[in-house]
């Protein structure tokens, strides 16, 4: 990736360059007219703007206040320090979405993932963790549930040493046919089954919407298992608002009410051609 600026290898000089964005992000954001509540913390997957390279996008967040991004894995962890942007959702312990934590024969690859990873994690500075149940090939969801507990279990002590939390992504039957993980009451078992505070649901609630619905009774009711949220638009998982089904505005401050403090990430694929004002955009509907 290309290095638009050059940062000394000094302390002083690295204090001066953050000290000097951090200003310059201010001035920016200004004159952006762009100013949020923060009443939830905001972040982003990156993947949903890929075509932007890592660095300029994190420049762009700079400008906008927005402090974290989703799922970055440990090799550019040191471009998220250079920004000052936080990584809110870590990935790079699993091995795919369809090979996961349900099936015995993944257990060994992805218990020596973790184990690696979660010290780095908390290294870094930074505490959630995603992973993946991995498609049902047959399987019963019950086995699949005890399989996902056998070895999640394995890794627990570890992440509850470092502070991290393994958090598993909740998804639908339609983007993803066969994934177990496909409801909340399924998720909220698994997290009662392991018992420990370590352990969480990525609730996305594009995926959510589409398999199950009710939205707002689902995180008032089970939102102490759940430890970060996903946007996007239903249907399409493209822009927030008005032309959609859902209405972010009322699913935030429900998720506000239940003293959640983690991040909400914005993960829709953008079909404007301005994609960043897009972004801009979806962060002001969610910020209430």
């Amino acid at each position: 990736m290309k290095r638009r600026t050059f940062i000394g290898t000094s302390v002083a000089a690295s204090m001066g360059v953050v000290a000097g964005n951090r200003a310059m992000a201010a001035e920016k954001k200004e004159e952006m007219g762009f100013k949020l509540k923060n009443n939830i913390k905001h972040s982003v997957c990156q993947w949903c703007f890929a075509d932007i390279p890592l660095e300029q996008f994190l420049n762009t967040l700079n400008e906008l206040g927005i402090k974290a991004i989703d799922l970055i894995g440990p090799k550019d962890w040191p471009l998220l320090k250079k920004y000052d942007i936080h990584c809110s959702m870590c990935n790079g312990a699993e091995i795919s979405l369809t090979e996961g934590w349900n099936d015995p024969q993944y257990h060994a690859i992805l218990i020596k993932n973790y184990t690696e990873i979660i010290p780095q994690v908390a290294e870094a500075g930074y505490t959630n963790l995603i992973c993946f149940s991995g498609n049902r090939r047959g399987m019963d969801d019950a086995v699949g549930l005890d399989n996902c507990v056998a070895g999640l279990k394995k890794i627990m002590p570890l992440a509850e040493k470092h502070g991290v939390v393994i958090q598993m992504e909740l998804f639908n039957q339609i983007d993803h046919p066969d994934y177990m993980c496909d409801s909340s009451a399924w998720g909220v078992d698994l997290c009662k089954k392991l018992g420990s505070e370590n352990f969480k649901l990525l609730y996305d609630i594009y995926h959510m919407q589409i398999q199950e619905g009710d939205i707002i009774r689902t995180i008032r009711d089970n939102h102490q298992y759940f430890g970060h949220y996903h946007t996007a638009g239903v249907p399409g998982r493209h822009e927030i608002g008005e032309d959609q089904e859902l209405r972010y505005p009322a699913i935030v401050r429900a998720i506000i009410a239940t003293g959640f403090k983690g991040h909400l990430a914005q993960e829709f694929i953008p079909t404007s051609d301005d994609k960043i004002e897009a972004l801009k955009t979806a962060f002001l509907i969610c910020d209430v």
